[in-house]
């Protein structure tokens, strides 16, 4: 799987999230369906997009039955169409309902996010911006989620708290100031991590220049204000990496990368995304039609 293989933490949340839906079982389909009925099912796309989540939701079959048979007919980071057959499942009717509506949720968000990742990674074409996510994840889905906006053709921000220094202004004013907060962070540290310091004024990004930042980030700055910093940092220590973010949308993400930042931190990859629509039907043939 291309998220580093499946974890034990991926495992334990997928059984967690089956046992919140299904509980002490699926009631309409025991009580519909006779036990040992088969089915074929497809699930298929009924929008377009970037697939992301194939591999998850073939482990969400596998945990609810591994005697199910699960065949995949696209692979994460493909573009879909309308109508396509995403994957086939055939076994226990039973088993393949109780796993129908977590595989999906998992499948629809997940292609959302790359989806949308993609849109943002087009807006960006032949510029050497690089474009992540943000911390601004789904509790309990952060390596998922984080994985969908790889799968779109982004790349990752730090995964959370304990890898990356990134002194933002409730660290400024805790410290006071950033001068002070870089100091105490870089003697704490080890000289491998770099120290990342959100500013957003031309008298911060002075600060974080003097105080010794690797990364600054200007955050929320107009075009003008953010073109006074890009050229300041790149005149006094063009080694610093520039970061943008704050308001990042489709339409000004070229026009920021154009100020010759870096890198553009976008949060609403993965908190402000339509999933995508997909669905599964029973006793279906590849490419939709029934039996």
């Amino acid at each position: 799987m291309m998220f580093n293989g499946y974890n034990e933490s991926l495992v334990d949340n997928i059984r967690a999230w089956l046992q919140e839906d299904v509980g002490s079982g699926d009631i309409t389909t025991m009580t519909t369906i006779p036990e040992g009925h088969e089915s074929k099912a497809i699930i298929h796309a009924k929008e377009a997009g970037i697939v992301a989540g194939i591999p998850v939701a073939e482990l969400v079959f596998d945990i609810v039955d591994q005697s199910l048979s699960f065949k995949a007919y696209v692979r994460d980071g493909q573009w879909v169409d309308k109508g396509d057959v995403l994957a086939e499942i055939e076994g226990s009717t039973h088993r393949i309902l109780t796993g129908e509506r977590l595989a999906l949720n998992l499948l629809q968000r997940l292609s959302g996010i790359a989806t949308k990742t993609r849109a943002f990674v087009d807006a960006l074409e032949g510029l050497p911006t690089r474009l992540v996510d943000t911390r601004k994840t789904t509790p309990g889905h952060r390596m998922l989620e984080k994985y969908a906006v790889r799968v779109g053709g982004g790349a990752n921000h730090r995964f959370g708290l304990y890898d990356a220094v990134m002194i933002k202004d409730n660290h400024i004013k805790g410290a006071g100031g950033i001068t002070q907060a870089v100091s105490r962070a870089r003697s704490n540290i080890p000289h491998t991590m770099k120290i990342e310091v959100e500013t957003e004024s031309l008298e911060q990004v002075q600060e974080a220049l003097t105080a010794g930042a690797d990364i600054i980030m200007l955050d929320n700055m107009d075009p003008g204000m953010m073109a006074e910093a890009v050229h300041r940092i790149k005149t006094d220590a063009p080694h610093v990496t520039i970061e943008a973010s704050g308001n990042v949308t489709l339409e000004t993400v070229r026009t920021i990368a154009a100020s010759g930042v870096d890198v553009i931190s976008v949060g609403r990859l993965t908190y402000s995304f339509n999933s995508l629509d997909i669905s599964l039907d029973l006793n279906a043939k590849k490419g939709g039609g029934t039996s």
